[in-house]
């Protein structure tokens, strides 16, 4: 990846710094002397164009590390450092890293004192953001160090990420006069959007709560607002489902549909509607309504009408998000071919760490990868239509293939969920907004409209037990205001059916004799070559179309057991189907055989996710003795002084 000029003119500064000295002075031990929390000093304004959006306006000089001036400040390697962070990291921990950095770079000012951050902050963020220094092989930088030039809280300390928490937390009242079930049916900014989100979980405390689950390229969180009957907890057989909007920038009616939708949601609850209070109570769901707001930001800029067909599809990196998760289709098409091999849970290639990986994408799939998701869908826009995986392609060079998955017929009926109580993907006429999908009843194989790889519905489906279909919203991906609420009155009802369709099937819990649950246990279908597996507690969901079915669940160290299950037609509820697995009474050379068997090791897909496996490799490895990180060439080539306090080893 080339580096920016801006970058490289940022590191050439900073490799102009050795290790910084001890400041104000070492203590008589020959430790570093911590700092006071707070002395007196002249206070004065705060212009440094890096820490503009501080939550303070004024600072002191000498700083605590012993700058006196402006110009000192502005030449230092700290002071690059955080402005080239942004783009090592790949805009993980933006802008909270910068504002912690300016927390020490330029204290906090006021009433003739300097106040010191809390350490309780920086212990915090510290703890989030190593894996990012790690990923690249670099320091923590000295200058955040929690424990000298921080506060405990006790001491009077203040936090320099209030602005951030501030803006998100801020009240905005309803219209005058009218009531708190009232849905403004506009566009939302992101500020809004958070504002609405976090209203509606405060009016429904008791089954809703928002959660970020990182952040964008550009800092802004990307919340989710989740309502359950127990929120923030798993509960065991509850199922999870999730819809998530604005994956593309520009495509902004799945981003409106989801904000009304959380509103609706708890509206509707406390008014009793027994539909809602039946869901809610019996499903966990989760809301993200914007997984690329940095897009949204540019297309916004444009406005409803105004904006092209690509202006901010793409994130603040230029990537397109919907192709930017591991190609997992094509190593199912390789597996597939192979008799007695998994072709579910397919891990991540070590080799995909090397591109270019959004942070909103890690961001989902470390979400899908802590939650056991058993259904999502995607909304778009640009047509009218419902789509399913596969959306790559069997033949690689085909562009429009029918390619289905082992579940093509589950992914009918959750397409057909939506399309069949939509108004206008029912409407009968050919000339309207997706009239070309309407001898297929308005759904269709993803790669039989047109192939991709790096879609997130594949890897929902070959890497988890979650299955995901996109739905396309209409052909107007930026609708001018008016049309918003004529949307949401045409996808309320197939948003909700959807929502329902995430109770069907079978479900139920895998034990032992001793009734402990047994976990990544892997339930079978026969005639159906995709496995799900069991969560943390033991308990499963598996979507399936009606009719017979013969169910095994197996897990390493016991005997496999078979069910017959049926499925009436018209059931609307998933029937319960436990295990109880017996130990395996002989020896290690009689294991449970299994088409796992036919992996190599290496490859053996792993029902549960760790942390290594959506790191990028070089986050896991320690250079050869002798070598450097891939930055520091940068600055031995620009400068004679080498920074090694930036190198870990």
């Amino acid at each position: 990846m080339p580096t920016p000029p801006l970058l490289l003119a940022a590191l050439a500064t900073l490799a102009a710094a050795a290790h910084p000295s001890c400041s104000p002075g070492p203590h008589p031990s020959g430790n570093c002397q911590r700092l006071a929390s707070t002395h007196s000093a002249t206070c004065v304004d705060l212009h440094l164009r890096t820490c503009i959006d501080a939550a303070y306006n004024q600072t002191s000089f000498p700083t605590p590390l012993q700058h006196r001036s402006w110009e000192t400040v502005e030449s230092s390697p700290e002071y690059m450092l955080l402005g080239v962070l942004h783009f090592l990291l790949e805009g993980q921990c933006n802008p909270d890293l910068r504002l912690l950095g300016c927390s020490v770079l330029v204290p906090r000012c006021e009433g003739g004192h300097t106040r010191r951050p809390c350490r309780h902050v920086c212990e915090g963020l510290r703890e989030t953001c190593q894996p990012a220094f790690d990923a690249i092989d670099m320091a923590w930088p000295y200058f955040l160090d929690c424990a000298r030039y921080f506060a405990p809280e006790e001491e009077g300390c203040y936090d320099p990420l209030e602005q951030l928490r501030g803006e998100l937390d801020a009240e905005e009242a309803p219209p005058s006069g009218l009531p708190p079930t009232f849905i403004r049916f506009a566009h939302h900014s992101y500020a809004q959007m958070a504002r609405v989100l976090k209203r509606t979980a405060a009016r429904c405390s008791q089954v809703a709560k928002t959660y970020s689950i990182g952040r964008s390229f550009e800092g802004k969180d990307l919340l989710v607002i989740e309502f359950s009957s127990r929120p923030g907890h798993h509960e065991l057989m509850e199922p999870e489902v999730k819809l998530i909007g604005n994956i593309h920038g520009n495509e902004v009616a799945g981003r409106e549909m989801l904000i009304y939708l959380a509103q609706y949601l708890c509206s509707e609850y406390l008014l009793g509607n027994p539909r809602i209070q039946r869901l809610l109570n019996t499903t966990r769901i989760h809301l993200l309504p914007s997984m690329n707001p940095d897009g949204y930001e540019v297309a916004a800029a444009e406005g409803a009408g105004y904006n092209g067909w690509t202006s901010g599809r793409q994130n603040a990196q230029n990537l397109d998000l919907n192709r930017n998760f591991p190609d997992l289709t094509s190593e199912y098409y390789r597996l597939a071919s192979a008799r007695g091999v998994r072709t579910d849970h397919i891990p991540i290639s070590q080799y995909y760490w090397w591109g270019k990986v959004a942070p909103e994408t890690k961001a989902i799939m470390k979400w899908i990868q802590t939650i056991p998701f058993v259904l999502s869908a995607s909304l778009h826009g640009g047509d009218l239509v419902v789509s399913y995986p596969f959306d790559f392609s069997k033949h690689p060079h085909e562009e429009k293939m029918f390619s289905p998955t082992p579940d093509e017929k589950m992914f009918k009926l959750l397409a057909r969920a939506y399309a069949d109580v939509h108004p206008m993907m029912m409407d009968r006429s050919e000339n309207r907004c997706g009239g070309n999908f309407l001898k297929q009843g308005s759904i269709i194989n993803g790669a039989d409209w047109y192939s991709f790889t790096g879609g997130m519905s594949d890897f929902n489906y070959l890497h988890t037990n979650c299955f995901e279909i996109t739905v396309e919203l209409g052909c107007v991906k930026f609708p001018p205001e008016e049309a918003l609420y004529g949307l949401w009155q045409h996808n309320k009802e197939p948003l909700l059916n959807f929502l329902e369709m995430v109770h069907r099937g079978i479900k139920g819990v895998v034990t032992d004799k001793y009734g402990k649950p047994v976990k990544n246990a892997r339930i079978l279908v026969k005639g159906i070559r995709h496995d799900v597996t069991t969560a943390p507690d033991g308990d499963y969901w598996r979507l399936l179309p009606p009719g017979s079915h013969i169910v095994i669940a197996q897990a390493p160290g016991y005997s496999k057991v078979m069910k017959r299950v049926t499925i009436p037609l018209r059931m609307k509820r998933a029937g319960r189907v436990d295990f109880i697995l017996q130990p395996l009474r002989t020896g290690p050379k009689n294991v449970l055989p299994g088409p796992s068997r036919a992996l190599p090791w290496s490859q053996e897909p792993q029902g549960e996710a760790t942390q290594l496996d959506f790191e990028p490799p070089r986050a896991r490895r320690q250079p050869a003795s002798g070598s450097k990180p891939w930055w520091w060439s940068y600055f031995t080539s620009l400068s004679p002084t080498k920074p090694r306090w930036l190198l870990k080893y």
